[in-house]
């Protein structure tokens, strides 16, 4: 099998896809040889076949890395690694209609929504971290007058990043861009629900200039690529995106050597409304918080706890913006803004909450099934009456699932709405600017949108608090997990 493919969209646009794996700026087969399918999940059919990387793999993509890292690449002024990066940026937008329908096609997202949100993530996100390539520099520190003491912020070296199939090229953007821009290597692993739009941007990283081995792109599953990858004696830092579960497997394996490790794991946000909010906009918000993406977003605010006195109010206008605008369908049509779940093993996931939900007397307002004839779609489906308790409430459910509960009390909401071991998001609709400043300050969590929801920026710092992570990714706190400071003392005694 090829390295290489010709593949046709189903928009019938015919382009070349990638399928190996992308080391030292070229397209290889895998060591072993060993491949595996990537599934339409609108249709259930199968894409095209990937080379899949093993530990061996991985071992000849770090390698590329780090000779990398020590040649060519350390020797770049800092101003030229943000001229590749925005070179890479303008290629990426010559061909912005074919990466975001291969996106679209790998990972059942609306076409419109990649187009004008993923693909504009990518390059916002690449745009804002060329600019900062070159301001990434230390302080001196006054001891006295005897003394020169500064800092210095170097790349901490090979860097492996695991990222998730919810984002794609988000995901691989926050990634890559920070580590890049401090003067780092990368070998990244897609998710093998989605390798594709990251594939195929390998042949823009080498046109855009980027020395071989400084970006490396594997395909594979996490139990064998990504624990390589973790483990690794030779990678200096490991970054991750996905479930909890993993990210304490990607911790402990990453303790063989101490790396440095970013984890962006799991949440169970919540959202408070609050019984002076402009209830419109709380349901647009709240809408939109848990049904884009088909609920596939870590920071979905799939908890909503809503004033008693506005409680019923907001139910009816929930389950009737579902039935405004809520169209479930193939990612390819124009009136789509639902498509499918990833994978059948993500609808059935989300089908057993569901039931779960049902078992324990929660009452279903809206959906609560599967549609449609092919593809792995679910309803948008709202619950209420669920028990705080509940599995619905209290666990991940990554689907088109929300729970609303009412509250008389905002103290009582703010406890609720902390009563989860996750802390990654949260959203609070009011018009007592004060009292949502309050609620926002005791909400144990990472980030809190006051009057809006989602509405996250690759300027701002993005990450969790308890269970759902550690670090920060994105703004110039992204830049940390990229570097090492040095402190370098100076005696000026004569």
């Amino acid at each position: 099998m090829s390295t290489i493919v010709e593949l046709s969209l189903p928009n019938g646009h015919k382009y070349e896809q990638p399928v190996g794996l992308f080391i030292d700026n070229q397209f290889v087969k895998s060591s072993s040889g060993k491949t595996f399918e990537t599934i339409d999940p609108s249709t259930e059919e199968k894409i095209v076949d990937l080379y899949e990387a093993d530990a061996d793999d991985v071992d000849i993509a770090v390698k590329a890395a780090r000779a990398a890292f020590e040649g060519e690449w350390s020797q770049y002024a800092a101003e030229k690694r943000g001229m590749i990066m925005s070179e890479f940026v303008r290629l990426v937008e010559e061909i912005r209609p074919t990466l975001a329908a291969v996106e679209s096609w790998d990972s059942g997202k609306p076409y419109s929504k990649t187009l004008y949100g993923d693909v504009s993530e990518l390059v916002g996100t690449f745009r804002y971290y060329a600019g900062w390539a070159d301001k990434v520099f230390g302080r001196t520190i006054e001891t006295d007058k005897n003394k020169l003491a500064y800092t210095m912020h170097q790349p901490i070296g090979v860097c492996g990043q695991i990222i998730p199939w919810n984002f794609p090229l988000s995901m691989w953007a926050w990634k890559v861009a920070p580590a890049v821009a401090t003067g780092c290597t990368v070998v990244i692993k897609t998710a093998e629900q989605t390798p594709l739009s990251a594939l195929f941007l390998g042949p823009l990283i080498k046109k855009a200039g980027f020395p071989p081995g400084v970006i490396n792109i594997i395909s594979g599953f996490g139990k064998t690529a990504g624990a390589a990858l973790a483990s690794h004696l030779d990678v200096d830092k490991i970054a991750f995106t996905g479930s909890t579960a993993t990210g304490r497997n990607i911790m402990k394996m990453a303790s063989v050597n101490l790396k440095a490790i970013t984890l962006e794991c799991g949440g169970k946000s919540p959202l408070i409304v609050c019984a002076d909010a402009n209830i419109d906009k709380a349901v647009q918000a709240g809408h939109s918080g848990i049904m884009y993406n088909a609920g596939q977003v870590c920071t979905a605010t799939s908890r909503i706890f809503v004033h008693e006195d506005v409680y019923d109010k907001y139910v009816d206008g929930f389950k009737q913006r579902i039935k405004d605008v809520s169209k479930v369908g193939h990612p390819f049509e124009k009136a789509t803004s639902q498509g499918p779940q990833v994978s059948k093993t993500q609808r059935e996931r989300v089908l057993g909450f569901i039931e779960e939900g049902k078992k324990a007397g929660a009452k279903v307002a809206a959906g609560g099934n599967s549609t449609g004839d092919k593809g792995y779609y679910i309803e948008p489906t709202v619950f209420t009456d669920a028990e705080d308790a509940s599995t619905i409430m209290q666990d991940e459910i990554f689907g088109p699932v929300a729970s609303i509960a009412k509250f008389s009390d905002y103290d009582d909401a703010v406890r609720r709405a902390n009563n989860t071991s996750y802390g990654l998001a949260a959203a609070v609709f009011t018009q007592n600017i004060t009292r949502g400043h309050r609620i926002a300050e005791k909400l144990q969590v990472g980030m809190v949108w006051i009057n809006s929801n989602q509405d996250s920026h690759y300027g701002i710092p993005f990450g969790g608090w308890k269970s759902s992570g550690i670090g920060r990714e994105l703004g110039e706190y992204g830049l940390n997990n990229y570097t090492n400071v040095k402190a370098v003392h100076v005696n000026l005694e004569e």
